[in-house]
């Protein structure tokens, strides 16, 4: 058990997880259920690098080296502000032999789990990064656990772009998850499966909102990448959606995308102005906001007995718990933990199945 979860590989404080470690032993020597991956490019998380850029004021070089700064003091990407971290891709270099993960030398990867948690060494000084975004050409390496997840890279997209849409694949996962047991509640009640929007025959379940038989789910930065994949996901799953954006540079992308039934712009730190974009309130509400102040817009925004989804690594746990608290709102709220079986090949799948939203994916990419 030890290193099937990375135990070993902690140097401070003892006794803890690789993730709330402070600090991680990121030597290239390998434990025989270990994985060691030669980096090609890092993708930092956007709640991480959006307070890295802010501090800095953009400039490149000083965000570049404090990543770099990070990496040697923790052994890992691990933002100590921000608490998040982000992933990466590259190719396997070796696999110990009791390693459960299923991949081999040459195989190109992508760590499906947090750089947060995973021991990491750089070593070309990032000299081919800018400093001005989240996608990071880098050598060096990283260890992968015995309890680690992996994913071998589809041959048909880029790999730009298969960590882009990796990095947020729990997101999408997840809401189609939550989408469908709202429906599949609504339809034991003798509700009506039609997401034209026949009104519910049998009346709402017990703790489900009168939706009428047919989720509706606003997504709070629904033009970013979990955001356009949670609509494009909630959308193929039945749901009718709104897309919360901030300007209208967004609003008409998203329009584009085809994957949002309505596109309305607030500020999502502004809980009347989220309340009042959504209008009725929302069976479901994904949050994707990489900025913190967005939890009491989201409840607000929530029908009693809805489901509120936090995806933001900028979520506070307090100001979600004594908000809903405050406002008497009678909603789940979830913390997406990035993790849902299948859900690599997922969202690989919606990106497929969706051209507007490879296309959203890819023209993100390329204005890095």
């Amino acid at each position: 058990m030890a290193t099937s979860v990375g135990l070993d590989r902690v140097l401070e404080p003892p006794g803890v997880l690789p993730q709330a470690a402070w600090r991680l032993d990121a030597s290239p020597e390998i434990k025989d259920d270990e994985v060691r991956v030669r980096v090609e490019r890092l993708n930092l998380d956007a709640a991480s690098y959006r307070q890295l850029a802010e501090k800095h004021g953009g400039d490149g070089a000083a965000i570049r080296a404090e990543v770099l700064e990070i990496v040697a003091t923790r052994g890992k990407m691990h933002n100590p502000v921000t608490g998040s971290g982000g992933m990466l891709i590259g190719v396997v270099d070796e696999a110990g032999p009791r390693s459960p993960l299923g991949v081999k030398k040459g195989d190109r990867v992508a760590t499906l789990v947090s750089l947060t948690l995973t021991p990491l060494r750089i070593t070309d000084g990032l000299a081919n990064w800018d400093g001005r975004s989240e996608q990071v050409p880098a050598e060096g390496t990283a260890i992968l656990f015995g309890r680690s997840i992996v994913g071998v890279l589809p041959d048909d997209l880029a790999p730009e772009l298969s960590l882009a849409v990796y990095d947020v694949c729990g997101a999408p996962a997840l809401t189609d998850r939550i989408v469908r047991k709202y429906r599949d509640a609504a339809e034991a009640r003798g509700g009506v499966r039609d997401v034209e929007g026949v009104r519910d025959a049998g009346g709402a379940p017990s703790g489900v909102p009168e939706t009428g038989g047919v989720p509706r789910v606003a997504v709070l930065g629904g033009a970013g990448k979990s955001g356009s994949l949670a609509l494009a996901a909630a959308r193929l799953a039945g749901a009718r959606t709104i897309g919360i954006v901030r300007n209208e540079q967004e609003a008409e992308s998203l329009r584009g995308a085809g994957v949002a039934d309505e596109v309305a712009i607030a500020d999502a730190r502004n809980p009347v102005d989220v309340a009042r974009a959504v209008g009725d309130p929302a069976t479901i509400t994904v949050v994707c906001v990489d900025v913190p102040g967005c939890e009491h817009g989201a409840i607000l925004a929530t029908a009693p007995g809805g489901t509120v989804i936090f995806f933001s690594m900028a979520t506070s746990f307090p100001a979600a718990a004594l908000g809903a608290e405050g406002l008497a709102a009678d909603v789940t709220m979830l913390i997406g933990n990035g993790y849902v079986p299948g859900h690599a090949e997922f969202a690989v799948d919606l990106l497929r199945r969706v051209p507007a939203v490879r296309s959203l994916f890819e023209a993100r990419i390329a204005g890095h």
